[in-house]
């Protein structure tokens, strides 16, 4: 991508489990540092503004410096605390959606220019779906957890091919390879929107 087309950094967004017990002992570490590789690759951190291990992967981004979003199922910070009990740390923006888990996972998926799957559930199984149908680029974090092979079979029994799933066990080659996905994606939204800036530059149009 030319730097014409580099004008706002990515917004990749980390998907897992809330409660990652089922994980396996190496996911923790894992997923702070796919947290901290986004932020070192360029990218904006977006989760469900939840615990377990999305909170991890918040904290990684955060001390390496980065940004951190999350996107609430409640309707205000009140809720967002008292009802839903989620936290606050390691955030730097909290939008709250107020349409509860379902239509947060809509929302936070629609916002990001990828997705990021780690171990997971329903959630995260449901978040992969959306970004499935919404043609995002998606990474799938391989491990000792189960969440990859389910995708697998997802999309093996789903009959419908997509170029746009990419899997890889080491965080920093899967964030690698989603941003290669992504600078695809943006080179062909900014190839016209290039000949416009041109255009205004020599005074041909003013909108």
């Amino acid at each position: 991508m030319d730097d014409k087309g580099n004008f706002i950094k990515p917004k990749l967004c980390i998907s897992a489990a809330a409660d990652g017990e089922h994980c396996g002992g190496s996911a923790p570490a894992i997923m702070e540092e796919l947290g901290r590789e986004v932020v070192r690759q360029g990218g904006i951190l977006i989760t469900g503004a939840t615990s377990g291990l999305p909170f991890l992967a918040a904290k990684g981004a955060k001390e390496a410096g980065g940004v951190s979003i999350g996107f609430s199922p409640a309707d205000t910070e009140a809720e967002h605390l008292n009802f839903y009990k989620l936290p606050v740390e390691y955030m730097d923006i909290i939008v709250y959606t107020g349409f509860g888990y379902p239509g947060r996972d809509l929302i936070l998926t629609k916002s990001s220019d990828a997705i990021l799957i780690g171990c997971g559930r329903v959630g995260t199984i449901h978040e992969f779906t959306v970004a499935f149908e919404a043609n995002k680029p998606i990474g799938i974090l391989e491990g000792e957890w189960a969440t990859d092979e389910v995708i697998k079979l997802i999309i093996e029994k789903g009959h419908r091919p997509n170029d746009k799933i990419v899997f890889d066990s080491d965080p920093k080659k899967l964030v690698e390879k989603v941003l290669a996905l992504v600078a695809k994606d943006r080179k062909e939204v900014y190839k016209n929107y290039t000949k416009h800036l041109d255009k205004r530059a020599e005074g041909q149009c003013c909108g």
